[in-house]
């Protein structure tokens, strides 16, 4: 299953977006047989209504899609997506109704809906294909969809068939089909080799540990993403019941949004030199596991005191963040489904997100309401600093209270990137029920508002 267009073809039903404002002009410039099946059948224009208006030989000789009013198209990411999926299977061309502003957008949304995670059962999504609007540029809408068609596959596989050795041969993967580089650090050569949390956090697991870093382009900003790739977390001897266990296959999917992100630049070739790491490791349980009471020594010489073995996702990706800023990136960005607290914040929709640079926050949000792709800038409160600093080492995994969960994760991550000009994203990387253009399960944050705004950022 690949998310693409189809090609025009003389069979494709021709569409009418109906707008609900302008539905009863709409409705009187139309034939009287029009009229009247449109009446019969209840059609307004509501968002999410579709109707076949038949010829006179019973075949479809067009379809009609509700666009419903302004105010109830706000309260949709992709609204045009809900009438959309109820069409029958077959090829649609839009011949009238959708604005050219939001083509594109509605375009990647019509797409969105064909996805179904069907490595296990026999399943499809939305069988209704779309030609490529005219003035929609299919070979960008489609790049977007088959981005969150990767990250979506990526976090809906279960841990058993996506661990730290899956997860490496994704990466190897994407490279490959685009000219990239790859090395991995793996097991006991983390330790050789100076990322001693990476290895803490992962050595109680059947597959080792590893660091992972793909890097394509020797030329323009330096641009280096991090993910974090836990795949899957137990909690550690602070073991998470199992309630709060079940969804822990996601815990990959700041990796798997920076593979997302990367395939967007990979094949767009945007003139950057691009470095993906990624710390790919299980967060288990043995008697090798580290333990609450452990201080560790990360790969920049601070020491961090483990307070929560839970609190494990920082502790990989600040090794990888300190090898990162050792490379003077221009721009360095994280992303980590990591605390609990950015959810009760913002819920699972909105990317929180962290920088110091308010013109790169401006960018971003800028791209992000044009992407369909929410996102919420938080705040790196340095007053903070101390809830992060225990009596007996230099930083505290897990700030006793739980106030401020999600800023001091991030500040935590901030004291590796050294000097570097950062972001972070403390995304939940999963639609908890289905909506227009989303199905339940992993989805991408942040990923096509980032991709958009890079140009500005990077000033490419």
């Amino acid at each position: 299953m690949t998310l693409a267009f189809v090609e025009d073809s003389p069979s494709a039903v021709p569409l009418f977006v109906v707008d609900q404002d302008t539905y009863d002009s709409w409705l009187e410039q139309q034939a009287a047989p029009v009229q009247n099946w449109v009446r019969s059948n209840g059609f307004s224009g509501a968002l999410g209504q579709a109707l076949l208006v038949p010829a006179t030989d019973g075949t479809p000789e067009r379809a009609l899609l509700g666009y419903g009013s302004a105010a109830k198209r706000a309260r949709k990411r992709f609204p045009l997506a809900e009438a959309a999926a109820k069409l029958p299977e077959g090829d649609y061309r839009i011949v009238e109704g959708l604005p050219d502003d939001v083509a594109a957008l509605e375009a990647l949304g019509w797409l969105l809906t064909g996805y179904a995670f069907d490595t296990y059962k026999t399943t499809s999504g939305n069988k209704a294909r779309l030609v490529a609007p005219a003035n929609v540029t299919p070979t960008t809408v489609e790049a977007l969809a088959q981005a969150e068609q990767l990250t979506r596959d990526l976090i809906n596989t279960p841990a058993a068939d996506m661990g730290p050795q899956e997860l490496e041969e994704a990466t190897r993967d994407l490279a490959a089909r685009h000219g990239g580089e790859i090395s991995v650090i793996t097991g006991d050569d983390l330790l050789t080799q100076n990322f001693p949390m990476i290895h803490a956090v992962g050595r109680a697991a059947a597959s080792a540990p590893r660091l992972i870093e793909l890097r394509k382009g020797s030329t323009g900003p330096k641009l280096t993403l991090v993910g974090k790739g836990v795949c899957f977390d137990t909690g550690g001897l602070n073991l998470k019941p199992g309630a709060s266990m079940g969804l822990m296959k996601k815990d990959m999917g700041g990796s798997a949004n920076v593979l997302g992100l990367t395939q967007l630049i990979l094949e767009a070739d945007l003139p950057v030199q691009l470095r993906v790491l990624i710390p790919a490791v299980e967060n288990a349980v043995s008697g090798d596991a580290f333990r609450p009471g452990d201080v560790l020594t990360a790969r920049n010489g601070e020491t961090v005191e483990i307070n929560n073995t839970d609190a494990e996702g920082r502790l990989v990706l600040a090794d990888a963040l300190a090898w990162a800023q050792e490379e003077n990136p221009d721009l360095l960005i994280s992303m980590a489904t990591l605390t609990g607290a950015a959810r009760v914040a913002v819920g699972p929709d909105l990317a929180p997100f962290y920088t110091d640079h308010d013109a790169d926050a401006e960018a971003l949000a800028a791209a992000a309401s044009n992407q369909a792709d929410p996102v919420w800038r938080m705040p790196f409160h340095t007053p903070y600093e101390a809830m992060i600093e225990p009596q007996i080492a230099d930083l505290d995994n897990a700030p006793a209270g739980g106030f401020a969960g999600s800023i001091t994760a991030a500040l935590f991550l901030r004291r590796f990137a050294g000097d570097a000009r950062y972001m972070h994203f403390d995304i939940y990387g999963w639609s908890p029920s289905a909506k227009p253009g989303l199905s339940k399960g992993g989805v991408s944050q942040g990923i096509r508002a980032l991709f958009a705004s890079l140009p500005k950022m990077l000033s490419l």
